[in-house]
């Protein structure tokens, strides 16, 4: 085994990669998976304090690790940070629409990890998530498949995403297909323009 890195781009860094691009200062952005709220702080830096920030998770635990990275890192756009699963979105997210929107499933890293985005929510936010997204708006999902839900929930979100029509949208995947354990993957679903 080579003990040389790699020079090429860890999921999560091109995750960022491709909303920073994306993104411009006044823009609404939405976390549908807060977890640590590392993501939640890069869209609100990306979209500076003229624009919004939405952030969803389950766990108490994380709105309390995100707020306090908010402000540990001074972050001063308008970030709404809201306990409750990505498949309700759409009621907190009203008359907007969002230019990126991100998932990062599986658990919340340092918790109890029976707690796990599950297969049939994460295709419910999906469907809600893509009718939210602005016209070359952006969802960005980092796939975690080396667990048993993660396993299944990337089977079928591959499958929903194989089914967009691709008049309509262009999907991208990223990732590492040597690496043992089931790596994680990205995959990258661009809204055309109607």
């Amino acid at each position: 085994m080579s003990s040389q890195k790699s020079s090429l781009t860890p999921i999560l860094k091109f995750a960022h990669q491709l909303a920073k691009e994306r993104l411009q200062a006044g823009d609404v952005a939405v976390d549908a998976t807060m977890g640590n709220g590392h993501d939640t702080l890069m869209l609100a830096q990306a979209v500076g304090h003229t624009g919004k920030v939405y952030a969803f998770d389950v766990q108490e635990q994380a709105l309390i690790r995100t707020q306090e990275r908010l402000h540990q890192h001074q972050a001063l756009t308008p970030v709404t940070l809201i306990q409750a699963s990505h498949e309700f979105l759409d009621r907190y997210i009203q008359n907007e629409t969002p230019k990126i929107i991100m998932f990062n499933f599986g658990y919340l890293p340092g918790a109890d990890k029976q707690y796990t985005t599950q297969t049939q929510t994460s295709l419910t936010a999906l469907d809600k998530a893509i009718s939210l997204l602005s016209e070359k708006g952006l969802l960005i999902l980092c796939i975690y498949p080396g667990h048993e839900e993660g396993a299944k929930e990337s089977v079928a979100i591959e499958q929903w995403a194989r089914a967009l029509p691709q008049s309509h949208y262009q999907v991208l995947q990223y990732g590492f297909i040597n690496l043992i354990n089931r790596p994680p993957y990205l995959l990258a679903i661009e809204k055309l323009p109607s």
